[in-house]
């Protein structure tokens, strides 16, 4: 699977588009698509009128779903919509540990690199958690110099151990006015949270548990 480019005027100028980047035309799900249903253990929780079993992941949260403009290679096409996150996109690359820019897989014989944005961790933290799914060696220079939420000095960590945490997205209630979201802010919650019942996931976060802080310019072979 190649990578897509962003079209420019001055081909120069062009810059890589992540595979997990939305595109125009990607739009949500309505509100009206929800409702409330009777889960597996007997109690209410959140679902979908037609639900597929693909709405969920491998925990049993239900995930939005957001339209996706595909081109005939299988890759996105239309114009990126930059620091906005497909849902399901990044959902199969933290799943699958795939490259969050061109979706092919992100393990190396040493582990598996990550990229965090200046001040968004600390890691000399035991347990990092990010919702930023890994990069192949080949594109994670591009990635730091391009993406804006990286601003080209990014904390890079080489990982052993990156167990899924849970899920960021938004918790909503049912009462005398049907459904209705709780709050505009994006909220993380763990796997085995009871909230997850009425929760609507948007992105995938994982654990980094054992891993090494290295440069650039230390990134391992494939």
């Amino acid at each position: 699977m190649s990578v897509s480019t962003a079209s420019a005027a001055n081909p120069a100028t062009s810059r890589l588009v992540p595979y997990i980047t939305s595109r125009a035309g990607e739009r949500p799900d309505l509100l009206l698509s929800l409702r409330t249903q009777r889960g597996p253990d007997g109690h209410l929780q959140l679902g979908y009128w037609d639900e597929y079993k693909a709405d969920r992941d491998l925990r049993g949260v239900l995930w939005g779903r957001c339209s996706q403009t595909i081109g005939a290679d299988g890759l996105p096409i239309g114009r990126p919509h930059w620091r906005m996150v497909h849902p399901s996109r990044q959902r199969e690359c933290m799943e699958q540990l795939r490259c969050q820019v061109c979706a092919q897989s992100a393990r190396t014989r040493h582990g598996i690199v990550f990229l965090a944005g200046p001040g968004e961790v600390r890691p000399q933290e035991a347990v990092v958690r990010t919702a930023q799914p890994p990069v192949c060696p080949q594109h994670a220079r591009a990635a730091a110099e391009q993406c804006p939420h990286l601003d080209g000095r990014p904390t890079v960590f080489l990982v052993q151990s990156a167990p899924l945490y849970g899920v960021i997205g938004t918790p909503y209630q049912y009462g005398d006015g049907g459904l209705q979201a709780l709050t505009a802010a994006d909220e993380r919650l763990p796997y085995g949270h009871p909230g997850l019942r009425w929760f609507l996931a948007s992105q995938m976060v994982r654990r980094l548990r054992a891993y090494t802080v290295i440069t650039l310019d230390d990134l391992p072979g494939p």
